[in-house]
């Protein structure tokens, strides 16, 4: 039986935990099922890199350019340039990875709220959607986003880990969600299986989050904690249990909204996909 395709939204692919079997990772993503990989900028230098891979493989990677809260006081009037130029490229198809993270408080909230909206502003500039970051930050958030305006292209809240009520503010500003193996772990994430429900097909993703966020469901258990996109199948086969669903079905409608949220549907692999939709 065929794999069903699926495309991994968000995958940090320049990390250096994957420098020593980046092409073995790729491989078994590509065993599995998985059709297209978003590589995750989150600083100046990991967008550049981000980039750099998507460029080796246009039919298989895409990248985002942005920065991420953790690295708010980076986003310089020059990396602001960097970041645009970045854009400009064909294989860069999205601001981000930013938002607003008071979890960790590892940059000023004043520079992270400001880092935040010279992203929001990038992406209406460029028409490019946005993936965005948020943890333990929602209201200022949500007030950022709102002040925004219409004029904000379509923008994914990756990594999706909050209330069912969380989930319909963001729904109700027009969001998608990305949903990771944050949805496997008994101990923090089962809130999720009833939220995942309520989400509308066209506005669901999957991601892997890789390195971090392995599926606590995996068995066999991996020797290594390192999660990468391999393992998306199984995000795919708790979100497609938890709404009822066929992993096939599943897979297929992610993934066509993948397709569309990130303008890929003209990549090999991905066309059968947006006809399907058609």
């Amino acid at each position: 039986m065929t794999a069903p395709p699926l495309v991994d939204i968000g995958i940090n692919l320049a990390h250096d935990s994957f420098d020593s079997d980046r092409d073995q990772v790729l491989e078994r993503a590509r065993a599995v099922g998985l059709v297209h990989l978003v590589v995750t900028g989150s600083s100046p230098a990991s967008s550049a890199a981000a980039a750099a891979l998507a460029a080796q493989q246009p039919g298989f990677l895409s990248a985002t350019a942005g920065v991420h809260p953790h690295h708010a006081p980076e986003l310089t009037d020059a990396a602001l340039e960097e970041l645009r130029g970045l854009l400009a490229r064909p294989g860069v198809r999205a601001v981000g990875e930013c938002g607003l993270d008071y979890f960790r408080d590892f940059a000023p909230r004043e520079a992270q709220r400001r880092a935040f909206e010279r992203q929001l502003a990038l992406a209406i500039e460029t028409g490019k959607p946005l993936f965005l970051h948020q943890r333990d930050a929602h209201d200022d958030f949500v007030a950022i986003l709102k002040a925004a305006g219409p004029a904000l292209p379509r923008a994914v809240a990756h990594c999706f880990t909050g209330t069912r009520a969380e989930a319909e503010e963001y729904l109700a500003l027009g969001l998608h969600l990305g949903i990771t193996g944050w949805i496997c772990d008994e101990r923090r994430g089962a809130h999720l299986l009833e939220v995942v429900r309520h989400v509308p097909a066209g506005r669901l993703m999957l991601e892997t989050d890789g390195p971090y966020l392995l599926p606590r469901t995996l068995r066999p258990r991996p020797a290594s904690r390192r999660n990468e996109p391999a393992f998306l199948p199984e995000v795919c086969r708790v979100v497609a249990a938890a709404r009822g669903e066929s992993v096939e079905a599943l897979a297929r409608a992610t993934s066509r909204t993948a397709a569309a949220f990130f303008g890929l549907s003209s990549l090999a692999g991905l066309a059968a996909l947006a006809e399907a939709a058609a």
